[in-house]
């Protein structure tokens, strides 16, 4: 078993290192965790419920170190790092909801009884990105455990202090040996083997639209399911009729939090022409006033880029591009990166139609409400988005026509646990967080009872 350099993005600096689980470990991994399944689905549903609680609980006990622990691997504000840790609490408290409710049905048959009951698949695979390592592991692995799954977790090789936190907070509240593994590795090896090992029945992949595919495709080999969460070019649409103040001042968070690295950032802005103008000289005060400082700082709203290689990449686009204002960053090393406006000149810009992943927005006018929807729905993508109106009938026709899994009108919310979180088109397959998400880690077995009758 190798080790991983895990490196500080706010310094550039490396500050630890993490083994790195090889393909011999990862097998027996996924043995250990199929054997561990035949007792953890036989765990009484009160009981799987009480443990989930008290990983909740053991969770919130250390929401501190949890957070400080993503500041330092993973570059987030303090702020964002607390909300994050927190939200891995909530969603195991929601499913810890789960088992006592995972109910069948009884359908009208003749000649006897039918019901249905759902099954755990197995063993769960779930493959976690960089850039949300916390929130998005949760959002896999309580579910999964819920419905009586064992969870076998890779991390991403960036950041994968606060998933191996988590696996031993999981022993510590009590869950069984095996019944929650944390594989930190590289994706070729630990992902891959998810992707190919008969014993998991299911991968949760959160990341790009190109390994998605990639993963759905091997998965489509063994008929394996999948959930995926990929890509999004997701557009913000402030129409003339819009409280202008609230969307300029809102616009900022809705794109840079993350420092831009998350597949719902609102990075088109469409803006109607009528009020094009007054909206960016509102939206520019909001970008030179978007705090960009060390993340450990707790008014700080953006740190640095994850890596030097996603700096490179994210000013690629600024090559040729109109820039029409920034923001600043700290003067010290790390990988920081300034908030940035480009004016699109047509839709074909680059940077208006690929996922940059970083603090880069770009803005473009439109006629009417037939070519927002247009200019909205033209990307392969289908995440998240924003409308902003004072108009319900037009919020709701504009709602239903822009092709996206989770829409906010007159706000940039994208995610709250309770309610159904996914993509259309190639942004990605299935639903996470809500109360149908437990039903995506089982199998419906209908049951069919003779009575002679």
């Amino acid at each position: 078993m190798g080790t991983t350099e895990v490196i500080d993005p706010s310094t550039g600096e490396v500050f630890t290192t993490v083994p790195s689980t090889g393909l011999e470990e990862t097998d027996a991994a996924i043995d250990r965790a199929r054997k561990a399944f035949t007792g953890w689905r036989r765990v009484a549903p009160g009981d799987r419920a009480r443990l989930l609680r008290r990983f909740a609980a053991v969770v919130e006990d250390h929401i501190e170190e949890l957070a400080r622990l993503e500041v330092r691997n993973a570059g987030h504000t303090i702020g964002n790092a607390r909300w994050e840790a927190g939200n891995v609490r909530d969603v195991l408290n929601y499913y810890a909801g789960a088992p006592e409710r995972l109910s069948g049905r009884q359908i009208p048959v003749a000649g006897g009884v039918d019901v249905t009951f759902h099954e755990p698949l197995g063993v769960v695979g779930i493959i976690v990105p960089w850039n949300f390592p916390m929130p998005i592991a949760g959002w896999g692995f309580a579910p999964a455990l819920a419905a009586g799954n064992t969870v076998v977790l890779k991390p991403a090789e960036l950041t994968p202090l606060t998933a191996i936190r988590l696996g031993e907070l999981a022993l510590e509240a009590g869950l069984p040996e095996d019944v929650f593994q944390v594989l930190p590795g590289k994706g070729s090896v630990v992902g891959q083997r998810f992707v190919t090992h008969p014993a998991v029945r299911k991968v949760c992949f959160t990341g790009s639209t190109e390994v998605g595919k990639s993963i759905m495709a091997g998965c489509a080999d063994q008929v394996k399911r999948v959930t995926l969460e990929l890509g999004g070019k997701s557009a913000n649409i402030v129409f003339a009729d819009a409280d202008l103040p609230a969307a300029a001042a809102a616009a900022p968070g809705a794109v840079f939090d993350n420092a831009g690295q998350d597949c719902c950032a609102r990075s088109r802005i469409l803006v109607e022409a009528s009020v094009y103008d007054r909206f960016l000289a509102l939206f520019e005060p909001a970008v030179r006033d978007f705090r960009v400082l060390d993340p450990s700082d707790d008014s700080s709203e953006m740190g640095p880029l994850i890596s030097s290689g996603q700096r490179s990449s994210v000013a690629s686009y600024l090559d040729g591009a109109d820039v029409a204002f920034r923001g600043s960053v700290p003067d010290q090393s790390g990988w920081w990166f300034p908030p940035t406006v480009l004016l699109a000149r047509n839709r074909a810009d680059r940077h208006w139609r690929e996922e940059i992943f970083g603090p880069v927005v770009s803005v473009l006018p439109f006629r009417d409400e037939a070519e927002a929807i247009e200019l909205a729905n033209d990307t392969e993508y289908g995440l998240s988005g924003s409308i902003w109106t004072r108009d319900v009938g037009r919020a709701l026709r504009v709602s239903r026509a822009v092709e996206t899994g989770a829409l906010s009108v007159n706000s940039n919310s994208s995610v709250r646990y309770w309610t159904p979180f996914g993509g259309m088109k190639q942004s990605g397959l299935g639903r996470e967080l809500g109360p149908d998400a437990l039903l995506s880690f089982t199998d419906v077995k209908n049951v069919f009872l003779a009575t002679g009758d």
